[in-house]
């Protein structure tokens, strides 16, 4: 089987003047279909801008990002937003969900994007919000829904395009313990049972344990398998 994405000796490097800050360092990640990884580090580790890589949101100093055999580096903007819609399904931890539209429409918003008919678009809709678990809030608005199921909408707008990859910004950050085990129970079924591939930022043990691999970022650079068994030792919530 051959990697969807290929993360090639990848770095990124800001300048400011005369402040030179690498932040990722000759990164190399391969992801297949049905992946689902959890990308774990410290505060500054580069992982957010990984991610932002990974989604065509930020550049790589050096390196490439080949998705289904095309590089995206050095795509322009149109191409490059184009790309995103096809390819990536964003979830955020502070949802980013429009408060004047309701559930219904939240969801729809990608789909503007694309000719399709507006029956096609609603019927996608209802069936992103079934699977969510959330059919019977379709026409409520984000301040009258809780934070769990204002997460779920952000999850069904982002599988609403059927996208290659589902990206996920600590989804579960701004959660209760079990708003957060409700949306990992949902990524385990888009994973699992809908074969979606995810790839996940968290600082979580807990949601980390739901992915089928741990990748963990330390001062720009993925650690390798030995490095990984020797740092889970000095964590035991990644033993068990």
């Amino acid at each position: 089987m051959d990697p969807i994405l290929r993360i090639i000796h990848v770095s990124k490097t800001y300048i400011q003047g005369e402040v030179i800050t690498p932040v990722l360092e000759g990164v190399n990640l391969d992801v297949f279909p049905g992946d689902y990884i959890a990308l774990m580090g410290p505060s500054g580790s580069g992982k957010s801008t990984l991610l932002n890589i990974i989604s065509g949101l930020d550049s790589p100093t050096s390196g490439d990002v080949i998705m289904n055999s095309e590089s995206i580096v050095g795509l322009n903007e149109t191409r490059l937003s184009r790309w995103r819609h096809e390819n990536i399904g964003f979830i955020f931890q502070s949802y980013h969900l429009m408060p004047v539209l309701s559930a219904f429409e939240n969801v729809e918003l990608p789909l503007l994007l694309f000719e399709m008919p507006r029956k096609e678009r609603r019927e996608r809709v209802e069936a992103a919000m079934s699977i969510v678990g959330l059919d019977d809030r379709i026409d409520y608005f984000p301040r009258q829904l809780s934070g769990g199921q204002q997460q779920r909408v952000c999850i069904a707008r982002a599988i609403i395009t059927d996208p290659t990859i589902i990206i996920g910004d600590e989804p579960t950050g701004n959660l209760d313990y079990r708003s957060t085990d409700d949306v990992l129970e949902l990524f385990d079924i888009l994973n699992g049972e809908l074969g979606k591939t995810i790839i996940m930022v968290t600082h979580d043990p807990h949601a980390a344990k739901h992915a089928k691999t741990i990748e963990k970022l330390e001062k720009g650079r993925l650690l390798n398998s030995e490095e990984k068994a020797l740092d889970n030792t000095s964590d035991p919530h990644l033993l068990t």
